[in-house]
């Protein structure tokens, strides 16, 4: 009867969370986020419906995400989320308990890497194993991470940005920073407050990223613009402003640095023979928050190796739970923990 068990690949992000079931592909893309009662602590919605209440709901409801920095902060709601991805994937019906691959950040600590598998076994996974991020982005992107050669894969989330050098099926060298898209919105919320005394929410400060946000200035002539409104912090009254392209390089410098400083700091760790390798293929980004317009050139300009976008970003490391699902045997050296 072994047909009838299912498997399910899980990119359980602080932003949003993939599933993929082999055969069918990604089958849900949905934000991280999860409505709650507020006064019996009942779910109300999850995924996109939950996201859309975000900044409109009445007190008595709360949408919030379960997810901080790529672990899990509310254990609860992220079972409860784990729950609606099993369903979602199996059918509402469907009596046969799945195995479940869930991905996690390359710096997680034992005890978050426990919570997450017994996370998914009580939403209602037969087996659970979890392997780390940069690993299922390589995997995912089409690297055959069992040779010896190595290769250098940079994962940009929503809370952390993974850096790892891997080879012969594990990682060599790897670093793990809770900087990444949350902190990028959440230095636009800043500028826009201290630059035009304007309170803006989440939502809009993730519509100035990926309408007009850039890693690098850019030649006047080319400058982006958009118009935001916001509260007016003096008035307490609704107010519009426009903004550039070079306002947000402005504004995100600081994180763009941590951030290019972890890969950085991986490649100085780096054995000669590996970085050698890593200077021929380049450096691999995947992640939503590697789609930001000239990061990878700022990389480029930051280390001296070519780095490049894989294809479809943002499904790299779910496509690569799904492979690892359909080759245990083979990528058993980097499940990192299972029940």
């Amino acid at each position: 009867m072994a047909f009838l068990t299912r498997k399910i690949g899980i990119d359980l992000g602080t932003a949003n969370i993939l599933v993929y079931v082999p055969g069918k592909g990604v089958i849900l893309n949905e934000p991280s986020v999860v409505a709650v009662s507020g006064h019996d602590k009942k779910i109300l919605a999850v995924g996109t419906e939950a996201k859309t209440m975000i900044g409109k709901t009445p007190d008595d409801i709360i949408a919030y995400r379960p997810m901080k920095d790529g672990v899990i902060a509310d254990y609860r709601v992220a079972e409860a989320m784990l729950s609606y991805c099993i369903t979602k994937a199996m059918g509402r019906f469907n009596p046969f308990k799945p195995e479940v691959l869930i991905s996690v950040p390359a710096g997680i600590t034992s005890t978050e890497r426990r919570a997450v598998v017994e996370a998914a076994i009580n939403a209602g996974a037969k087996r659970a194993y979890v392997v780390k991020e940069p690993i299922l982005g390589a995997i995912g992107s089409g690297i055959r991470i069992e040779e010896p050669g190595g290769n250098m894969i940079v994962d940009m989330g929503g809370g952390t940005t993974d850096v790892a050098v891997i080879s012969l099926g594990g990682i060599v060298t790897s670093t793990s920073v809770k900087c990444a898209g949350d902190r990028i919105d959440k230095a636009i919320i800043d500028y826009v407050k201290k630059s035009h005394n304007l309170a803006i929410g989440d939502k809009t400060s993730e519509r100035i990223k990926m309408g007009i946000g850039s890693a690098l200035k850019v030649p006047e002539a080319k400058e982006r613009h958009i118009k935001i409104s916001g509260r007016d912090y003096i008035s307490g009254l609704p107010r519009t402003i426009d903004i550039s392209t070079n306002e947000i390089v402005d504004a995100i410098k600081r994180e763009l640095k941590e951030m290019t400083q972890a890969i950085k700091d991986v490649l100085a760790e780096t054995p000669p023979e590996l970085a050698s390798d890593i200077i021929e293929k380049g450096i691999m980004m995947t992640g939503g928050t590697a789609q930001l317009a000239n990061l990878t050139k700022l990389i480029e300009k930051s280390t001296g190796v070519k780095a490049y976008l894989v294809d479809l970003p943002l499904h790299a490391v779910a496509h690569g739970t799904g492979q690892a699902l359909d080759h245990l045997h083979m990528y058993k050296k980097s499940i990192i923990s299972k029940r």
